[in-house]
């Protein structure tokens, strides 16, 4: 395999060592827009780590298949007797087990293949390197299951890898953009960072021909492994924030910290609210049990949808509110999701006599996962409105500062934060309208 240029400088700078014969970074990240070649940096890195310095190897991935695509390139040079003599030599053991692929060499190299989760890496011994492949989906929790595997090593020798692409709105990821930022303003001393990409979006209603400068210099291999034609054809077909994360390499101005970026929140408000639609009302407790907020959401079928902040109060002060404005919209109401610890259950029991069973719902943490991401990709594919009114001021701020809140071990998140409760009851409301199948009789006024 040939590398690139620009991939040999990336190899290197892993590769490279000390005076002490200690890796010189123990801290690699390498972000890139996609299909330009990472991986092809990552199976050299890995060969030579195997087989030249017996190094003891985790791959971790996202996802299973893509775990499972790394090992089936890289066990290609160790299964050619006829291609890599000298490779094939050195094997012990190949597993193919699905989920639990591994190469093991008789030079003590090994290197394991695992998707990650927050039990990910138990079982893994004596590890020296972890490679973070799809690091934009990496939770802390993920990072924390693995971090103990270092910390074990025999050698003392420590180097984490960390490859992907800047992370979207849906993304539950938050470790690559921190190690992005801590890499980019204040990095410590044996961290190396590189990075293709532009600093800021191109301009609204900008061409393709505007853009093609940009596509050339954050695409080391446009015009080798990458061409005009088909990256034009991804430039007619996305919204220009989708086409800027992922063909440009931009990073979403907050992307390390809040879960909906200020920029897709702020195009997304409009200044009436649309009438009609079917009507959904979402309740959020917050787990502290100081807070409760109601929002509401409009779906139309062949128009964007449209949220609504409706109220935020104190748990403190009852929930007498909350069914004074629901009751006597139930008859126009499609469902009420209610979701919390704290009043959750109270305010269920006291809707039971006004909505039938399958209109009041409790979404559990699979339903809080879908909302959360189908809020976000609603708005990132403008099908999600919401109201510029100085009524929704507690909306907004909640929605600047709600963070992604890693839930369960499949890389799923939730809205996090000190003031989350009605970007959360939004989410809910959102998540209820689209997903109900009820759609009640009569007229439906304005929330």
């Amino acid at each position: 395999m040939e590398l690139f240029e620009w991939e040999d400088g990336v190899l290197r700078a892993w590769c490279a060592r000390d005076a002490e014969d200690r890796p010189a970074y123990v801290t690699c990240g390498l972000s890139v827009p996609r299909q330009n070649g990472k991986n092809a940096i990552l199976e050299a890195f890995e060969v030579y780590q195997l087989a030249v310095c017996g190094a003891h190897i985790l791959h971790t991935a996202h996802r299973v298949k893509t775990a499972k695509k790394s090992f089936q390139r890289l066990v290609k040079y160790f299964k050619d007797e006829r291609r890599h003599p000298e490779l094939s030599a050195m094997v012990e053991n190949i597993r193919y087990t699905n989920g639990e692929e591994g190469i093991y060499l008789s030079n003590g190299g090994s290197v394991e293949f695992s998707a990650r989760s927050r039990a990910g890496a138990r079982g893994f011994d004596d590890i020296q390197i972890v490679v973070f492949d799809e690091a934009q989906d990496l939770t802390d929790d993920q990072l924390s299951a693995v971090m103990y595997t270092l910390a074990a090593s025999s050698t003392g020798d420590r180097q984490m890898i960390f490859t992907g692409t800047p992370p979207d709105e849906s993304s539950p990821g938050t470790v690559f953009a921190r190690t992005r930022e801590a890499a980019t303003t204040s990095p410590a001393n044996r961290t190396c960072w590189f990075e293709w990409g532009v600093e800021d979006m191109p301009p609204k209603g900008s061409t393709f021909a505007d853009v093609l400068d940009l596509v050339y210099e954050t695409n080391p291999s446009m015009g080798y492994t990458l061409d005009e034609e088909f990256t034009e054809t991804e430039f007619a077909n996305a919204d220009l924030l989708g086409f800027s994360v992922e063909r440009l390499g931009y990073w979403i101005k907050g992307s390390a910290q809040t879960a909906i970026p200020p920029e897709l929140w702020a195009k997304t408000k409009v200044e009436e609210p649309p009438a009609g639609g079917k009507r959904a009302f979402g309740v959020k407790f917050s787990p502290d049990g100081q807070q409760v907020a109601l929002a509401g959401c409009r779906w139309y079928p062949d128009a964007p949808d449209h949220v609504q902040l409706l109220g935020v109060g104190r748990l403190a002060d009852g929930i007498g509110w909350i069914t004074d404005f629901i009751i006597p919209r139930a008859g126009s109401t499609a469902c009420v999701v209610v979701d919390g610890r704290n009043g959750a259950d109270a305010l269920l029991d006291a809707l039971k006599g006004e909505f039938p069973r399958q209109a009041l719902l409790s979404p559990g943490t699979r339903g809080v996962v879908a909302a959360s991401t189908m809020f976000a990709e609603a708005l990132r594919d403008g099908r999600l409105t919401h109201w510029a009114s100085d009524g929704q001021q507690a909306l907004d701020a909640s929605v600047a500062t709600s963070v992604k809140r890693p839930i369960g071990s499949d890389g799923g998140w939730g809205f996090g934060g000190d003031a989350s409760a009605p970007a959360e009851a939004a989410a809910l409301a959102y998540w209820g309208d689209a997903t109900t199948k009820r759609d009640p009789d009569g007229g439906c006024v304005l929330l």
